[in-house]
């Protein structure tokens, strides 16, 4: 059996689900780890106006949040529960659908869907 981490253990036990996006994506990632995943993220840096950028070359803009590799590879974009998507993140997942990956859009709300793909 799984010993789940408690972060992800929480949203398992149908407590509150996290309000914010890292939190959500802390619970994610503690669960695919518990479960045997590779995860990729690549984390934004402070600017030295103190505002904050992920820095990609090329068409990195809107790159899923996740990316998480098994026995297959798996994309994910994290959103707050009222999140929407902006352009550049429709399109990455667009365009990886089209190239026949599996992408999702998870929120808080989805977590039984993640547990399910993440198995």
């Amino acid at each position: 059996m799984i010993r789940l981490p408690k972060s992800a253990d929480t949203l398992a036990a149908g407590k509150k689900p996290p309000e914010s996006e890292a939190e959500f994506q802390r619970c994610v990632i503690d669960l695919a780890h518990a479960r045997g995943w590779s995860v990729a993220h690549f984390r934004p840096a402070r600017t030295k106006a103190g505002g904050w950028i992920t820095p990609v070359a090329a068409d990195g803009k809107g790159w899923p949040d996740l990316a998480l590799c098994r026995e297959r590879l798996v994309f994910a974009e994290l959103k707050r529960q009222n999140g929407k998507l902006a352009p550049e993140q429709a399109a990455w997942i667009i365009s990886l659908q089209y190239a026949g990956q599996e992408v999702h859009v998870w929120r808080p709300s989805d977590w039984a869907e993640v547990e399910r793909v993440l198995q």
